[in-house]
């Protein structure tokens, strides 16, 4: 029996990065029976594979086509693909967020804070990094009167179903319950927009590029809106908790980001996310038999692209399972490549510098208070709890 299949998602779930290790070695693009897929782990094979007129986007493998529906915006391509995508990106473009972030996360951000003292909790992953990111995402997206509970609870629920590789009916059931609880808020709000459009990327999904008088269904938005609210609430929250493990297990490093905070800290953003990317996958469909690294993958094959393992490929960096804010900048794959690039990078990278800005204007001191966090997950991929004393 070859290593692949001996891999179950238990194992992922705990620590996946010794998995990958071994993979990128000995069987860079292998079936691993447990995930219901084939796995890609060396940067170039998903690279290549990403950009690549051989795989696609569209699949009838991928979790979240069962957990969102369909069209939605991860397994779509051409100009349908673009049509979902362009009712989102203007909003989240680099020059457009320079002109909101600021008095979008800052007050949130200062308000969690007041609320994490006054709890009495220690534990900045779910009281404090989680609902900034959920606050700012769903304020920016147009979900104005959501609390940040419901919204937790709402991301948390959703990664349930798009993390099913192994179709697990508990899990499925998690992820529909939730499904059900945001389209009875979402139905109302988009009939709402539909008569009376605002500003917001919510209704400009429903009216981007068509007639005046006319708009997209409920049906053809939905999908791509319960994606965009679990990766836009998820990724920020935990990739600044994952920064912050880096550099409460590093002091030196902390020292050196406290005293020259302008420069580092957005090179430390970029080593965070490199480090632990908060979403570990894509999948791709070979749409013919086709050849990558002198390996066929078979017309039909589903294949996740490992972005986790890709950021921490020994061929692109020295070292790279250790958390380094000091490395010669170069891109990394956590916000994904090619036409499915992530259109909330400049977003997601803005509210983590504002949350840990915020954090530690406050808090010249911070540390563990019992210990290193225990992670959790593949695809998502964060600490269970982030307990500091301040």
């Amino acid at each position: 029996m070859s290593f692949a299949q001996t891999i179950h998602v238990e194992d992922l779930e705990r620590d996946p990065f010794p998995i990958y290790a071994r993979l990128r070695t000995e069987q860079p693009i292998v079936e691993v029976s447990a995930a219901n897929c084939w796995f890609a782990t060396r940067w170039r094979d998903i690279e290549l594979i990403a950009r690549s007129p051989d795989f696609t986007a569209v699949s009838d493998d991928a979790p979240v086509n069962d957990a969102f529906g369909r069209p939605n915006i991860l397994t779509t391509e051409g100009a349908e693909h673009a049509e979902l995508r362009g009712g989102i990106e203007p909003h989240y473009r680099p020059k457009r967020v320079a002109d909101y972030i600021e008095t979008l996360v800052r007050p949130i951000a200062e308000a969690q804070l007041a609320a994490f003292h006054h709890s009495g909790s220690t534990d900045l992953l779910t009281q404090y990094f989680e609902p900034i990111s959920a606050l700012s995402l769903a304020r920016s997206f147009g979900f104005d009167d959501v609390d940040a509970s419901t919204l937790r609870r709402w991301f948390h629920g959703l990664s349930q179903g798009a993390i099913n590789f192994e179709k697990d009916p508990a899990r499925a059931a998690i992820c529909a319950q939730t499904v059900a609880e945001i389209d009875a808020i979402a139905l109302p709000l988009l009939e709402r927009l539909a008569k009376s459009p605002n500003q917001s990327p919510l209704s400009h999904m429903l009216h981007s590029s068509l007639p005046h008088g006319t708009t997209r269904s409920p049906e053809q938005i939905l999908p791509s809106v319960r994606i965009t609210l679990l990766g836009g609430m998820q990724e920020p929250g935990h990739g600044a908790a994952n920064l912050l493990v880096g550099l409460l297990q590093a002091p030196d490093q902390f020292a050196s980001l406290r005293g020259d905070l302008d420069r580092l800290l957005p090179r430390a953003i970029d080593e965070g996310l490199r480090w632990i990317a908060p979403i570990g996958t894509m999948m791709r469909t070979a749409i013919r038999d086709t050849e990558v690294s002198g390996i066929t993958v078979p017309k039909g094959t589903p294949i996740s692209c490992i972005f986790a393992s890709a950021n921490r490929d020994e061929t692109r960096w020295d070292n790279p399972d250790v958390f380094n804010i000091h490395r010669a900048p170069k891109a990394h794959m956590s916000f994904g490549q090619g036409a499915h690039f992530c259109a909330g990078k400049w977003f997601a990278k803005a509210q983590i510098e504002i949350a840990l800005r915020v954090l530690f204007a406050a808090h010249p001191q911070i540390a563990f208070a019992d210990g290193p966090p225990e992670f959790r997950g593949w695809e998502f991929r964060a600490p269970l709890h982030l307990n500091v004393t301040l």
